[in-house]
């Protein structure tokens, strides 16, 4: 994906001023992306990438096995993909929101998580995808500028899941516990995959 297409963007002081948090917020105590709908604008990316003025709405995935409580963990590629994630454990599939999810009325940041998810990976059986909540994370140069919309895609209980994206080096489902494990131990777990752990850990 080339930096200079054009991207969704929020102001930020629109987007988190009156209801600022840190972290994960559940999508029950405010609604998040209603104020993305009724806010947002396009800007080139390599522009947003460096502008802390803006928030790039994330669509953030998580794919989860609830009869055995595992969820779909994978790493980086150290090629080819967001410089400041190569290499890092991730349980989160999703993407920037593009111009070319705005379709016939439909809701952009639905459509964008749809076709990012069928883009990086292929799921057997049946989905249900719901919005757990919102992640926040000002501590790094990455999530300054980015904002997750946190969903649950809850699969079925003999569903697989195949990696497409090849900047995906290897990915399987893991134990819950063994997640949390990583996400405790190692700092090679981006901090938007710990903090969704930790809201998965309280469902």
């Amino acid at each position: 994906m080339e930096n200079s297409e054009n991207i969704m963007v929020v102001r930020r002081d629109v987007l988190i001023r009156e209801h600022y948090f840190d972290g994960f917020m559940d999508a029950r105590e405010f609604d998040f992306e209603s104020v993305i709908l009724a806010n947002f604008e396009w800007m080139a990316r390599d522009e947003a990438e460096k502008d802390i003025r803006f928030k790039q709405p994330i669509g953030y995935q998580i794919m989860y096995k609830p009869s055995t409580r595992e969820v779909f963990l994978y790493l980086r590629n150290k090629k080819n993909t967001e410089q400041r994630l190569q290499g890092k454990w991730s349980c989160g599939v999703g993407g920037h929101i593009e111009q070319c999810d705005v379709a016939g009325g439909s809701n952009p940041i639905h459509e964008s998580s749809l076709r990012e998810m069928d883009e990086e990976v292929a799921i057997t059986g049946g989905r249900d995808i719901r919005v757990l909540g919102y992640i926040n994370d000002d501590t790094d140069a990455v999530g300054r500028v980015h904002f997750g919309i946190l969903y649950l895609v809850t699969i079925d209980d003999d569903a697989t899941i195949t990696v497409l994206d090849p900047h995906i080096a290897e990915g399987s489902l893991v134990s819950l516990d063994d997640l949390e494990e990583k996400c405790n131990s190692q700092d090679s777990v981006e901090n938007w995959t710990k903090i969704a752990c930790a809201a998965l850990r309280n469902l």
